[in-house]
């Protein structure tokens, strides 16, 4: 609707995770290079948290999208589910889903699969994301996968995406020996006010900006206050402070369209009136 009257070539501020608009904050590009790190260290266990909106899913498609020929990964998006048909789901990304569908015939066809891929010079590595909504039992299943290993090296790489309820779950008596094999974890951290800033320009200009700002320095300021630098927050707050200047026939955002935004999004920071001066 307004891409035209702010010369934009498509829309900026989607909410649908794109890694063609990825912006390497501070903590993005620290969990991004942990994750290789912890890949080429031969570590079969690792966590990433952080909550709603902050990145996880397309912190996830990033480190996909770089990995080398050498690696096979198995990708589960929502792993909500019972733990036979997580393992099965599991075995049908690595190719080997055919056969008895118990628990323990699936393990063992997905400990000769990843033998047959470890022989052909492949590494493996199963990204769970919103891992917080695995039933406790499906949680348990993961440390059956955690041990499909050689004498010398681990057959599978396991990374698990969640919001800080995971961190809750794994705190369980029941999950300590789980809990104990993760070597690695990272909290994604939100934008600060530079790198709110410096996001909302780096998606103007991949969606074709070239121009003068569209946002003022007190919308940016408002922007970060009301999102509190959660990316989502500020792609919703964004596009409709975009719609209302649109609507008022101004080409650029002042902070008093992304207050009416936030008056009108859930989950948005709203100024109270009262000033600890």
């Amino acid at each position: 609707m307004y891409l035209a009257h702010f010369g934009l070539t498509q829309a900026p501020f989607g909410i649908t995770p794109d890694t063609e608009f990825i912006y390497p904050s501070t903590s993005h590009q620290e969990g991004l290079n942990l994750l290789h790190f912890a890949l080429a260290s031969g570590e079969g266990f690792i966590k990433i948290v952080g909550e709603v909106g902050t990145g996880k899913t397309v912190l996830c498609r990033n480190f996909l999208s770089e990995l080398g020929p050498e690696w096979r990964a198995a990708y589960l998006p929502n792993p909500q589910m019972e733990p036979r048909a997580f393992l099965r789901e599991v075995a049908d990304d690595l190719g080997t889903a055919d056969g008895e569908p118990e628990a323990a015939h699936v393990v063992k066809r997905l400990n000769r699969r990843l033998l047959d891929l470890a022989r052909a010079g492949k590494k493996v590595v199963l990204c769970i994301d919103e891992a917080q909504t695995m039933p406790r039992l499906t949680l348990e299943s993961l440390r059956l996968l955690s041990n499909l290993e050689t004498e010398k090296r681990k057959l599978l790489h396991i990374i698990l995406f969640g919001q800080p309820e995971l961190d809750e779950m794994l705190e369980a008596h029941s999950v300590r020996q789980l809990r104990q094999r993760i070597v690695f974890h990272h909290y994604l951290r939100k934008l600060d006010v530079d790198e709110t800033g410096n996001y909302v320009e780096q998606r103007l200009r991949i969606a074709g900006h070239s121009g003068e700002p569209i946002f003022s320095k007190a919308a940016m300021k408002a922007l970060h206050r009301h999102s509190a630098g959660t990316p989502r927050l500020v792609n919703i707050l964004a596009h409709k402070a975009l719609l209302a200047s649109f609507g008022e026939g101004r080409r650029l955002v002042d902070a008093r369209h992304i207050k009416a935004a936030a008056k009108d999004t859930e989950g948005a920071t709203r100024d109270t009136g009262w000033w600890p001066w």
